[in-house]
C-alpha cells in the first residue's frame, strides 16, 4: 500500500435489501493506511445500497478511499458502477447504509455540495467546450476576475503551471481544447479538479475510448494525482488498466460485490478471471458445444482462454489478515 500523505490543499475553492454475503464468501481488504489529516479515510461507504422502486441497483457495498491511494471499481455494463459514482458524487443519496467523508456522515443533495467537501468527478464527456481555449476550459464556471473584467493573464499563467505540474507541457494554452488528444484532455480535467480543491477524485472510465498509448498517458496522470496526495476512485471495466495503478479493487456484478481486495491479495490474472465471470463463461461454453459445428470449436477456444485467464484460480489471502476468499464460482454465485 502507498505511504500515507496529507490531503492536498487546493489553491482555490469554488465557494429492505438483499443480505450481505458471509465474510468467508468474498475477499475483504483491510483498512488501509491512506488516512486523511482528520484521522479517517477520505471516503467510506458502509453497506450502501440504492433502490429505484422495486429495482435494486446497488446492494450492500462497502469500500473506502484513503489519501494517496487508488481504489479501482471494476465491473461490466450493468454492474452498478454508474450508480456508485452518482452516490459518491452527490447526485443520488443511498437508500441504505452510510456514506462518510473524512469520518463524518454526509447526505449530499447535489454534486456542488460534494465538491465543496472535496469530492470531484471527471466524467467521460469531461465537461469541456471543444472550441474554447484550454485556459478557458480550465476556469470554466470559476473565472478569476479583476473588477468587472476577467483576469486573463493570471488564468493563462495558472493553467500552464498546473498542467506542467501534472506532467503536460503545452506550448500554447490558447489552442482549442478540441485539438488536444484524448489523454491530454483528461489531464486538463484532472488538473482542473485538483486545482479547485479536490481531495477525492472520481474518474469515470477515463480510458474507455482511448487507444493503448493514450490510455498509458492517462494512467500516468492517475499515478501523479495519487503522489500529490489525492484519493482516486478509478472506474473501469479493464483489469489491465486497473491493476498497475490500483491499491485496492472492488469488483461489482449486477449491483453486488464479488470481492474487495488489496493488491497483495490478488494477482492480475485472478482479477481478470473474476471480471470475465467463470460461471457465465462456462454456461455459454456448454451451450455452444451443444450447438456443434463451428460453435463447438469456438467453445473450446473460450475454455482455453478461460484457463489462460486463471478463472479457476483462487485469489490469495495475502498478508493483511483477510477473512478469506471463496472460489471464483462461489463468488459469482453469491451475487445472484
Amino acid at each position: 500500500m502507498s505511504t500515507p500523505q496529507g490531503t492536498p490543499s487546493g489553491k482555490h475553492h469554488a465557494s429492505e435489501t438483499d443480505p450481505t454475503p458471509p465474510a468467508d464468501e468474498i475477499g475483504t481488504a483491510e483498512p488501509g493506511n491512506g488516512i486523511s489529516k482528520h484521522g479517517a479515510p477520505l471516503v467510506r461507504l458502509n453497506k450502501a445500497g440504492k433502490r429505484y422502486g422495486a429495482v435494486i441497483a446497488l446492494s450492500d457495498i462497502t469500500m473506502e478511499v484513503g489519501a494517496g491511494e487508488v481504489t479501482c471499481v471494476l465491473g461490466d455494463n450493468g454492474a452498478g458502477k454508474s450508480t456508485l459514482i452518482k452516490i459518491i458524487a452527490g447526485l443520488h443519496q443511498p437508500s441504505s447504509g452510510t456514506y462518510e467523508v473524512e469520518g463524518t456522515p454526509v447526505s449530499f443533495t447535489s454534486p456542488r455540495e460534494a465538491l465543496e467537501h472535496g469530492i470531484a468527478t471527471v466524467y467521460q464527456d469531461l465537461a469541456v467546450v471543444p472550441l474554447m481555449p484550454v485556459w478557458r476550459n480550465f476556469f470554466l464556471g470559476n473565472e478569476v476576475r479583476r473588477g468587472p473584467f476577467m483576469n486573463i493573464p493570471l488564468m493563462k499563467k495558472t493553467c500552464k503551471e498546473e498542467l506542467l505540474a501534472m506532467g503536460i507541457d503545452l506550448r500554447d494554452v490558447d489552442q482549442a481544447i478540441g485539438t488536444l488528444s484524448g489523454g491530454e484532455r483528461q489531464c486538463v480535467a484532472i488538473s482542473r479538479a485538483v486545482y479547485f480543491g479536490a481531495k477525492a477524485l472520481i474518474l469515470d472510465e477515463p480510458t474507455a475510448a482511448l487507444g493503448v498509448k493514450q490510455s498509458g498517458v492517462v494512467l500516468k496522470y492517475i499515478i501523479q494525482a495519487r503522489e500529490r496526495g489525492l484519493g482516486v476512485i478509478f472506474i473501469t471495466h479493464n483489469p489491465h488498466h486497473a491493476y498497475p495503478v490500483g491499491d485496492r479493487f472492488l469488483l461489482l456484478n449486477r449491483g453486488r460485490s464479488l470481492g474487495y481486495y488489496e493488491k497483495s491479495q490478488i494477482t492480475r490474472d485472478e482479477l481478470t478471471g473474476l471480471m470475465a465471470g467463470g460461471a457465465e463463461l462456462e454456461q455459454l461454453s456448454h451451450e455452444l458445444e451443444g450447438v456443434g459445428g463451428e460453435a463447438a470449436s469456438i467453445a473450446h477456444e473460450m475454455e482455453e482462454e478461460a484457463v489462460g485467464l486463471g478463472i479457476s484460480q483462487q485469489p490469495s489471502t495475502g498478508s493483511t489478515g483477510s477473512t478469506g476468499s471463496a472460489s471464483s464460482t462461489d463468488r459469482a454465485g453469491s451475487s445472484t
